[in-house]
């Protein structure tokens, strides 16, 4: 997803749930993934490549990361780890296709509405059938320049990102589906941390004000 979208989304998710600073952290964290440096050779940034294990993975390494730093009162830290976290599961729905998975199972002549989307079905989330755009440089990088995107494209494989990909609205109707998926699943990822903590370490996580008392 573009770099504003994921602040959006990310945003809209946790806006209140975190202090503005926090939030102000955890989204420099997350777009700080589509920097130059998180794009070349780190596949399990934004599940590309189908590098589906090593992106959950990488979830669960940036999950873990959490705790520890709120023990040694390096709040920040905690919070950039958070951010990079959202960033790969909220690509998870943009770049691949999971919503074309979800929505081909529903009953036939049925279209439901995004916002009915389930962002974690068991049934599809390990799917055999699941898969990820793959990027092949150095074509893949001119579809980045808007300027060229149109002429690189076409001669780009069907299974490449810059045609699998769900960044953006102008991808198509789809893409709501992705970026409702995100909100959900970002939300649900605070959800998954707030179940394991303490309401003294809740409260430091979010930059609340009992956290300052």
């Amino acid at each position: 997803m573009l770099k504003r979208i994921h602040a959006e989304i990310t945003r809209r998710a946790l806006g209140k749930v975190f202090s503005p600073r926090a939030l102000e952290i955890i989204v420099a964290s997350n777009i700080k993934q589509d920097a130059l440096s998180g794009q070349l050779g780190h596949n399990e940034y934004h599940f590309d490549n189908n590098a589906f294990e090593k992106s959950k993975a990488y979830i669960e390494e940036q999950r873990a990361l959490i705790f520890p730093a709120l023990k040694h009162a390096e709040v920040e830290s905690a919070w950039a780890a958070f951010g990079r976290l959202t960033h790969t599961a909220q690509d998870f729905y943009a770049h691949t296709n999971y919503i074309d998975l979800w929505l081909s199972c529903q009953e036939s002549g049925m279209i439901p509405s995004p916002a009915e989307l389930d962002p974690l079905d068991p049934d599809l989330i390990d799917s055999p059938a699941l898969r990820s755009g793959k990027l092949y440089y150095p074509f893949e990088a001119l579809t980045f320049i808007p300027a060229l995107r149109k002429f690189v494209v076409p001669f780009l494989p069907g299974d490449s990102h810059a045609w699998m990909n769900l960044d953006s609205a102008e991808r198509g109707p789809l893409f709501e589906y992705a970026y409702q998926a995100a909100v959900r699943r970002t939300r649900y990822e605070f959800d998954l941390i707030e179940r394991g903590f303490s309401s003294n370490d809740l409260a430091l996580f979010q930059d609340s004000l009992e956290s300052h008392a």
